[in-house]
């Protein structure tokens, strides 16, 4: 029998790449805490103008970000297991061009924002995008162990900008939707972290399990998590949300409290991607139960 040689068209292989640099799976739950941001903005339905672009805007410059960070991280990324496959690394897509793809995305993200949203919601994102290429991957990341709280700020924003998108102001109840996700950012890193503690420490990145040992941090992502519980709890406190969101989000602070209690009495590091990876469901399904108990008191 012949073999039958496979010839990836490279066109489809060069999409691929650079679909891949704008970490999609990362965009697309960022884009959800932004839709949610913003119909808990208004008891009315969003026009679908805001609701389109909006969100299009926020990824696209979310996309740009991403792309920046393959492009800052490509010396290190060679170094690691997870990410040495990533597009750049592998020197199939240059520098340059990953610069002007990440431009070309952020630029016309923030004009959406800026012409077709407002002008807040345009200047918070910059400042997003700003804090994350930048102040995060170039420097803090490099800098302490406690890169991850004090950068968390910047990958906390998206509730916030579809907020802004919607209503042109920042309040309190949006500032809340980033705290979740700030105070959600420790543990879910860290998990990781746990997982990855070799490939940071190739690196040389002072991720904290790195400088201040396994055991230091699996206590800290136990503290964060408990935090967690106590600021989730918030939104129904201030009566942001009813009861579906309460009860809800209670079985999934027990769940998160589970994992998290195991991975700090536990030597196994499956424990540690296992907590990582129940992480993102969580946030997934503390957003989605704010937008349906929001419509649901509507109704």
């Amino acid at each position: 029998m012949s073999a039958i040689i496979k010839i990836e068209n490279p066109w489809q292989a060069a999409v691929s790449d650079y679909w891949t640099l704008c970490k999609p799976r990362v965009v697309m739950l960022m884009i959800l805490t932004s839709i949610v941001g913003m119909c808990l903005a208004s008891d009315k339905a969003i026009p679908l103008s805001i609701l389109f672009f909006g969100n299009l805007g926020i990824a696209l410059v979310a996309c740009a970000a991403a792309a920046l960070n393959h492009v800052a991280d490509q010396h290190i990324d060679k170094l690691m297991r997870r990410t040495q496959h990533r597009p750049i690394a592998q020197g199939k897509i240059s520098t340059r061009d990953s610069i002007i793809f990440s431009t070309v995305l952020g630029a016309v993200g923030l004009a959406i924002l800026l012409f077709l949203i407002n002008p807040l919601t345009a200047g918070l994102t910059f400042l997003s995008l700003m804090g994350y290429a930048a102040f995060y991957t170039l420097y803090l990341k490099h800098a302490t162990p406690q890169n991850i709280v004090i950068g968390g700020i910047a990958g906390a924003a998206p509730p916030l900008l579809g907020w802004t998108a919607v209503t042109g102001a920042v309040n309190a109840q949006a500032l809340l939707l980033v705290l979740i996700i700030y105070v959600w950012t420790p543990p879910h890193f860290w998990a990781l972290a746990i997982y990855r503690l070799e490939d940071y420490a190739k690196a040389n990145i002072p991720m904290l399990p790195h400088t201040h040992g396994v055991p230091y941090t699996k206590l800290n992502v136990l503290l964060y998590t408990v935090l967690l519980v106590c600021v989730t709890t918030l939104p129904y406190i201030i009566q942001m949300s009813g009861l579906i969101y309460f009860i809800g989000v209670t079985f999934a602070n027990l769940v998160f409290l589970f994992y998290a209690i195991r991975l700090y009495y536990s030597d196994k590091r499956e424990y540690a991607i296992a907590t990582f990876r129940y992480s993102i469901i969580y946030l997934g399904i503390l957003f989605l139960l704010l937008l349906v108990d929001h419509y649901f008191y509507l109704s």
